[in-house]
């Protein structure tokens, strides 16, 4: 919800004053004619676009559409710009992003109402300078409204897609209980520094829950070991031992361990072995002694 020192601060942007708002709210009576009109002209363009039979092909979802637009631009002249204005608003941008509506496309709808409202707008009640002057309210106000739609719907795609993002993290690094005492991580695809992290963090968590005694990372799947990975590697394997795990690295091939030679990393202390079963056989063994 926007808060009054946030709605504040938009109208002081856009320099929208009382005398904006008295401009805007007059030309309620001219654009409530109007509505039909403008509702028929702007919907035949919508027609043309390539996203109407995506979006909006439905009738019901269409005639759905129409009333709130029909609305959105009633309440865009009464021009009273309170909490409610601002959260309707913001509801437009969680709604576009919620169906993956483009971002131009919401913007070229804009612009096309705009055109078709400048015409309708000019109507003999008003002089020059008063139509002059609803343009330049106008278009602050609509200015204000794109804004407002469009950082919403920024937020609201970045959330989704942090969400998605933790969600395949967590996917990514399944650590799993396969032994009494005993933690299984299988390491698939590209690690890069967020990732490691990510990989420390659920190790850690699962070793401080399960109280296991030994971790098993197996990398047969990681589709590069260069420096930074052979060092975030190491750096997991130390951490987890400050917490009493003994970490053995599985599915070290000739080329990793060669590779990891080469860069001269510093393994000492890392235990390692060439295949899962080996590593489990091992450590099954040194919790059975």
């Amino acid at each position: 919800m926007t808060t009054n020192a946030t709605m504040e601060t938009m109208l002081a942007k856009y320099q929208i004053d009382d005398s904006d708002q008295e401009t805007i709210s007059s030309l309620a009576p001219i654009a409530t004619r109007s509505i039909s009109a403008w509702r028929e002209e702007w919907y035949g363009w919508l027609e043309t676009q390539p996203e109407f039979n995506e979006f909006f092909a439905d009738s019901n979802v269409l005639e759905m559409v129409q009333k709130a637009s029909s609305g959105y631009w009633i309440e865009f002249f009464e021009c009273d710009l309170g909490q409610g204005y601002f959260d309707s608003r913001q509801l437009i941008g969680e709604v576009h992003a919620r169906i993956g509506l483009p971002l131009p496309v919401y913007l070229a709808g804009m612009n096309m109402s705009y055109q078709v409202f400048l015409e309708k707008l000019f109507q003999p009640e008003l002089t020059k300078e008063q139509y002059a002057q609803a343009l330049q309210s106008c278009s602050k106000l609509l200015h204000l409204d794109t804004d407002i739609v469009v950082q919403t719907y920024v937020d609201r795609s970045n959330q989704a897609l942090e969400a998605q993002n933790r969600l395949l993290n967590d996917m990514s690094t399944p650590v799993t209980n396969i032994w009494e005492g005993v933690l299984f991580l299988p390491l698939v695809g590209i690690i890069d520094s967020r990732r490691a992290r990510d990989i420390m963090t659920n190790s850690l968590e699962a070793i401080a829950e399960s109280r296991a005694a030994q971790f098993i990372m197996d990398i047969s799947g990681v589709a590069v070991v260069d420096t930074a990975v052979a060092n975030y590697l190491v750096r997991i394997t130390r951490a987890t031992s400050l917490m009493g795990c003994e970490t053995t690295i599985s599915g070290v091939s000739p080329a990793i361990a060669q590779t990891i030679v080469e860069l001269g990393i510093d393994v000492a202390g890392v235990k390692t072995t060439s295949t899962m079963q080996d590593a489990l056989a091992g450590a099954v063994k040194i919790l059975n002694e």
